[in-house]
């Protein structure tokens, strides 16, 4: 009974919106910051190396490489800070974690891109 009220509860709390990707994604996340009284919206671009499973729970982990050094950050999946994900490309892994990517550097830490396919130009009818 207290495990159906809780999944009640938390599913009040879940995003509709949520943007559907998966690791190895080149994605730019658009995060609320509060700043003082002020609030402005800050992007987070790297790629996606975990997502973890959970209802509410679900996160996700974005590595950068800022001046040199990596830089990872882990976001809640359904938080209300975050204003929109916007995925940059989709990449082309075998694996959940890409976990191996923190030691490589320069061009052996790149993740293959799947390259989406162009919708046809609609040739004009001669009529």
């Amino acid at each position: 009974m207290r495990n159906a009220a809780i999944q009640h509860i938390e599913a009040k709390f879940l995003r509709q919106d949520v943007t559907v990707f998966n690791t190895g994604d080149s994605v730019r996340v658009h995060w609320k910051v509060k700043e003082g009284e002020k609030e402005r919206v800050q992007a987070f671009e790297g790629i996606v190396i975990r997502k973890t499973k959970g209802a509410h729970r679900a996160t996700f982990t974005v590595r950068k490489l800022s001046f040199g050094v990596g830089v990872e950050r882990v976001f809640p999946l359904h938080s209300p800070r975050y204003e929109k994900i916007e995925v940059l490309s989709r990449g082309d892994v075998n694996r959940k974690r890409l976990f191996y990517l923190r030691e490589l550097k320069g061009k052996a830490a790149r993740v293959d891109v799947i390259e989406e396919p162009k919708p046809a130009k609609k040739a004009a009818s001669a009529s």
